[in-house]
């Protein structure tokens, strides 16, 4: 399975920007998905994460209340709007899949996109 993560760039603090992930090559509706962030010289972080169906979603402590994780089956994409951005929270966001239940735990993921920059400005 190969997972194409797009959307990010430069936005003002308080802006917003809405992620997406592209998913190929299996049945995308059996995968639960998830996103990570990694800030420069930081480990890779939990950020949300959402159910094969998409009926369960998770989400850090930190992007609870701005944050919103959905899925579309039937374009085999998962999304992350992001509103009230913070500078805090700059960092390359990776989408993630895996076969099974969702997790918040990066080592459960199997399958992982490129990687796409988001920068806060202040």
């Amino acid at each position: 399975v190969q997972l194409q993560a797009s959307g990010g760039g430069l936005v003002q603090a308080g802006g917003s920007l809405t992620l997406s992930c592209a998913v190929s090559g299996r049945t995308f509706s059996n995968y639960a998905m998830a996103w990570f962030r990694q800030a420069p010289g930081k480990e890779r972080k939990f950020v949300a994460a959402i159910s094969w169906l998409g009926s369960a979603t998770s989400y850090a402590d930190s992007v609870k209340g701005r944050f919103t994780i959905s899925r579309d089956n039937d374009k085999n994409t998962t999304y992350l709007q992001m509103n009230n951005l913070k500078p805090e929270d700059t960092a390359v966001y990776y989408c993630a899949g895996r076969l099974g239940p969702y997790s918040d735990y990066a080592a459960d993921f199997g399958h992982w996109g490129q990687g796409t920059l988001v920068t806060v400005s202040s």
